[in-house]
C-alpha cells in the first residue's frame, strides 16, 4: 500500500521509467533462463505446448548433405507448374522425415530446381532413393468387415481400388456460397470417371480413404453416386487446410519426376571449427564495442553495454523459441546487428552531447538527444528490413537465414536502444544535471 501511494507521487516519466525497470528486468531474467545453452525446454500441458528450446544449427555448422533436385515439368501446363513443384516439397518433406532427420531444409529455388539439405544425415543413398521415387496418390474403399489388428490410418485397413492419381486431373479449391466456406475439388480423366462413378456406387454412405504415399490424408463420406468425374471434398477446412490437402492431392495427380543434379556433403568438423571462428570473433567484437563505449561515453556507454548485453540475451532467447536455424551466414548477420545496435546508442548519445553544448540541462539533453535520433533510427532500421524482405522473397537458404537473423537483430535493437537504454539513463540521470558525465563541461 505504501509503495502504491508513493507510485501515485511520482511523475508521469518516473512512473513509465519504473514500469518500464520492472520490464527490462523480468524480461532479462526470463531472456536469460532460455538463452542459457542448458536452458528449460518448454512444456505447457494445458495448450499442448512442448518445445526443446536449442540453438539450431544449420547444414553448414552440423555438417550434412545438401541435395538439389530438377523437377520435370515438360508435361505439365505453365499455370500448374507452381502447384506441381509445391507437391513435390511436399512429398519429399514427408519422405525425408519418415527417414527422422532432424531439421531439414526443403525450398524451391528457380521455376523447378528443389533444394533439400539434411543436416546430420548418414545413410544419404537411403535418402536419395526415398526422395526420387514418384509420389503415389491411391485411392481405397472402407471394407465390410474391418481389419481390427490394424488403424484406419494403415492402407491394410481398407480395400484396395483400381482408382490411382493416374486417373485424377487436378484439384482445386472453391468457396461453398451457402456456406462461405472453402472446399476440395476433384476433376478425373475418362477412366477416372468410370472407376470413380462404381467406387461412389458400391460405397455409398461410406468413407473412401485418400492415401498420399501410404499416409492417409483425407477420408470423405460417399453422400451420392458421382457420375460426371466431378467430386467435392467437404469439411470445416481452414483455407491453409484446403490448399494443403489441394497439393496434396496435385502431388499425386500430376506426377512429376525429379532427377538429382547435384550433391554436396559438408563435414561436422568444418562447422565445429566455423563456429567456434564465429564466436570467438563475436566475443572479440562485442569487448572491442564495449571498450569503444566506455572510453567515449563513460558511464552512459556502461549502461548502453549493459543495454547491449540485454539485447544479445533477447535475441538468442527468440532464435531459440522460434525456432531460427543458424548458418555461417546467420551468424554474421546477427554479428552486423550488434554493431547496427550499437549505432544506434551512438546516435543518441552525439545528439545528447550536442544538446548538452547548447546550454540544456542533462535531463533535457537526454529527452532531447532520444527524439532527435529517433527520425534516423527509424529510416536506417526501416531501410534494413525492407531490404531483409526482399531477400526473404526472392532469395533461397542461406541468403532467406541471413535475411530473418538480420531482421530479428534490427527489431531487437530499437527496443533496446529506444527503450532499455532510455530506461537506464533516466533511471540514473533523471535528476542529475551534471553533463559532465557525458565528458562536456558546461561554462
Amino acid at each position: 500500500m505504501i509503495l502504491y501511494v508513493l507510485f501515485l507521487k511520482f511523475t508521469t516519466v518516473q512512473r513509465n521509467t519504473f514500469l518500464f525497470t520492472l520490464l527490462i528486468i523480468v524480461v532479462t531474467i526470463i531472456a536469460s533462463m532460455i538463452a542459457w545453452p542448458s536452458g528449460p525446454n518448454l512444456n505447457i500441458p494445458t495448450f499442448n505446448i512442448s518445445k526443446e528450446l536449442k540453438i539450431h544449427e544449420g547444414l553448414d555448422l552440423k555438417g550434412g548433405t545438401q541435395l538439389t533436385y530438377q523437377a520435370d515439368l515438360s508435361s505439365i501446363s505453365y499455370k500448374e507448374q507452381a502447384d506441381a513443384v509445391s507437391g513435390v516439397i511436399n512429398i519429399i518433406d514427408y519422405r525425408i522425415n519418415q527417414l527422422g532427420v532432424a531439421e531439414p531444409i526443403i525450398q524451391s529455388s528457380g521455376q523447378d530446381k528443389i533444394i533439400v539439405e539434411l543436416p546430420g544425415i548418414n545413410d544419404i543413398n537411403q535418402a536419395i532413393n526415398l526422395i526420387g521415387k514418384t509420389a503415389q496418390l491411391k485411392f481405397m474403399a472402407e471394407p465390410a468387415t474391418p481389419n481390427n489388428e490394424t488403424s484406419m490410418t494403415d492402407p491394410a485397413w481398407w480395400t484396395p481400388t483400381e482408382l490411382t492419381g493416374a486417373n485424377l486431373k487436378k484439384a482445386d479449391i472453391q468457396i461453398d456460397s451457402q456456406t462461405n466456406k472453402p472446399v476440395v475439388t476433384l476433376e478425373f480423366n475418362d477412366q477416372g470417371k468410370e472407376l470413380f462413378a462404381q467406387l461412389t456406387r458400391e460405397n455409398m454412405q461410406k468413407k473412401i480413404a485418400i492415401f498420399l504415399d501410404n499416409a492417409l490424408i483425407s477420408y470423405p463420406t460417399v453422400q451420392t453416386e458421382i457420375t460426371d468425374g466431378n467430386a467435392i471434398i467437404e469439411g470445416s477446412f481452414s483455407m491453409e487446410q484446403a490448399k494443403n490437402l489441394k497439393i496434396q492431392l496435385n502431388s499425386g495427380a500430376l506426377p512429376v519426376p525429379v532427377k538429382l543434379i547435384s550433391q554436396s556433403n559438408i563435414g561436422a568438423t568444418l562447422g565445429n571449427e566455423a563456429m567456434k571462428t564465429s564466436v570467438i570473433a563475436g566475443l572479440i567484437g562485442f569487448l572491442l564495442i564495449v571498450l569503444f563505449l566506455l572510453i567515449n561515453y563513460r558511464i552512459p556507454g556502461l549502461l548502453a553495454s549493459i543495454a547491449l548485453t540485454i539485447y544479445i540475451l533477447i535475441s538468442i532467447s527468440i532464435f531459440k523459441l522460434i525456432p531460427v536455424t543458424i548458418t555461417l551466414a546467420g551468424a554474421a548477420a546477427f554479428i552486423l546487428s550488434i554493431g547496427m545496435a550499437v549505432d544506434a546508442n551512438i546516435l543518441i548519445f552525439e545528439r545528447t552531447k550536442e544538446e548538452l553544448r547548447t546550454g540544456k540541462i542533462l535531463r533535457s539533453a537526454i529527452e532531447a538527444g532520444f527524439n532527435r535520433a529517433w527520425s534516423s533510427i527509424r529510416d536506417a532500421n526501416f531501410s534494413t528490413l525492407i531490404t531483409c524482405a526482399i531477400l526473404w522473397f526472392v532469395g533461397t537458404g542461406t541468403i532467406r537465414g541471413f535475411a530473418l537473423t538480420l531482421a530479428i537483430g534490427v527489431l531487437v535493437s530499437m527496443f533496446s536502444a529506444i527503450t532499455i537504454t532510455r530506461t537506464f539513463l533516466r533511471l540514473f540521470f533523471g535528476n542529475n544535471d551534471n553533463s559532465q558525465v557525458f565528458g562536456i563541461k558546461q561554462s
